[in-house]
């Protein structure tokens, strides 16, 4: 066939009504399997190279830690690298890199995940590896200490010495919401940090780090029944545990506008940030509202950028989104913000700012979104969430997370459908309810006074 020809058709047949829902026709697969012990194995079989993703996602993140142990989940991230007495520090990282592969590990509100991607031949001796430090660590002074220094100082990387000192994703949730679980520095504060002992480091593990709190998701060159086979012979002699009941995470609803001033002695302009709260990720405006959060805040097409930083010029830099910026919009299992974090000039009153941005909200309460800038939003996400499937280490962890929140795999195939089928009327009935000043909270970040004394507000973080 010509090839002009063919492109023409091919142009004319995507135009035709319903024909983009081809897109939507590839799904995931997926296998999952629980072990006597509560551990849920979840596999995605994609042969296209010889390689595989494995995440492993246990149910304890930031939002979970016990009080009086703010910073654990995140300082037990860093505690699962320091060996175990079967496999000492320095032999994972060996085992793992000299095969090929990598490893890393993460913590977020819900989940704390250790993740490792390597060729095919590797699988056994990660998954031994794997089921090792799931067994028991090293629970050494010494690896306390260090740790315990080593996030220390990432705080005072990224929140103390750095301009802005992570607020708008640090202190803008602990004065958006009101009880514990969503309103602590999770970062740790010092004093905790400092406070805790072998025997608090060794409780933590035994209640959290169980195999019945855990998904472990492969993703790549395997088979199903492979993996099933596999781990159950490494990870099926370990006993199930006893792990502490999911606290009330749950908020008062709030019935005004909340704000704030921070001084800052680094940051040589002001910045503000901006989080309403966001729905359930269950609720039917959850996907709603994930597209709103891409239409304001995705790049320099975005409705905030234009306005702000094109038209207006109060601001200089925006950003933000759904769940933002320490995860995706589909991955939260409690209550999230929508935050906007806008970098502006001295020049500009936080009044005037804020005028200009409620106007670009207003207007989305009104007019909902265009056709054009619809399918353009909903194009971009769906093919975001794709690409995010397409690496065997991205999908186990995809896979994993929504495992651990709805005990099944099955929800990385609905969101693209979802996407798809939100429209203009929604998009402004959810402006109208979500993104009104009385369900959200502003912080004002503005440099210290020329003189070097703040003058006013309040201090920034004090981990």
């Amino acid at each position: 066939m010509n090839r002009l020809r063919f492109c023409v058709l091919v142009l004319a047949f995507l135009a035709v009504p319903g024909a983009r829902t081809l897109s939507q026709e590839w799904r995931v697969p997926t296998a999952m399997k629980k072990l006597n012990n509560g551990l849920v194995v979840v596999v995605s079989e994609e042969h296209s190279a010889p390689t595989f993703g494995l995440c492993i996602a246990y149910g304890i993140g930031f939002r979970l830690e016990p009080e009086g142990r703010t910073g654990f989940a995140h300082l037990f991230e860093h505690m699962m690298f320091e060996g175990t007495p079967e496999a000492p520090k320095g032999t994972f990282d060996q085992v793992i890199e000299g095969g090929g592969g990598f490893n890393n590990g993460d913590t977020r509100y819900d989940f704390t995940e250790y993740i490792e991607s390597a060729p095919t031949s590797a699988l056994d001796p990660v998954l031994w590896l794997e089921a090792d430090r799931m067994k028991t660590l090293d629970f050494s002074p010494a690896n306390l200490e260090n740790q315990r220094k080593v996030v220390e100082e990432e705080v005072r990387v990224n929140v103390l010495n750095r301009p802005y000192g992570s607020f708008f994703w640090l202190d803008l949730p602990q004065k958006a919401f009101d009880r514990f679980p969503n309103a602590h520095n999770f970062y740790g504060d010092f004093k905790d940090l400092d406070a805790a002992t072998i025997q608090d480091v060794q409780s933590f593990y035994e209640h959290y780090y169980a195999p019945n709190n855990a998904v472990l998701a492969v993703a790549g060159d395997v088979t199903p029944a492979e993996i099933f086979e596999k781990a159950e012979k490494y990870f099926g002699a370990l006993p199930e545990r006893p792990v502490p009941p999911r606290p009330d995470v749950s908020e008062p609803p709030q019935t005004a506008e909340r704000r704030s001033t921070e001084t800052d002695k680094l940051a040589r302009v002001p910045a503000l940030a901006l989080g309403y709260r966001m729905p359930p990720r269950t609720s039917h405006d959850a996907p709603v509202g994930a597209l709103v959060g891409e239409l304001l805040h995705n790049g320099e097409a975005s409705l905030l950028y234009q306005a702000l930083v094109k038209e207006r010029k109060v601001a200089v830099e925006v950003s933000g989104g759904f769940n933002w910026p320490l995860g995706n919009p589909f991955e939260y299992n409690g209550p999230t913000l929508m935050t906007s974090f806008i970098v502006y000039p001295s020049s500009v009153t936080e009044s005037a700012l804020v005028s200009a941005y409620d106007a670009v909200i207003a207007n989305l309460a009104k007019g909902g979104a265009s056709a054009q800038q619809l399918e353009r939003i909903r194009a971009k996400m769906r093919s975001d969430w794709y690409n995010e499937l397409e690496m065997p280490l991205d999908r186990a962890s995809v896979l994993a997370h929504a495992t651990l929140f709805d005990g099944s795999p099955a929800r990385v195939n609905e969101i693209p459908d979802e996407l798809s089928k939100v429209t203009s009327d929604e998009i402004k009935a959810f402006a109208r309810k979500y993104l009104v000043p009385t369900n959200r909270t502003i912080i004002n970040r503005v440099p210290v006074p020329s003189a070097g004394k703040a003058e006013g507000g309040e201090k920034g973080p004090q981990p």
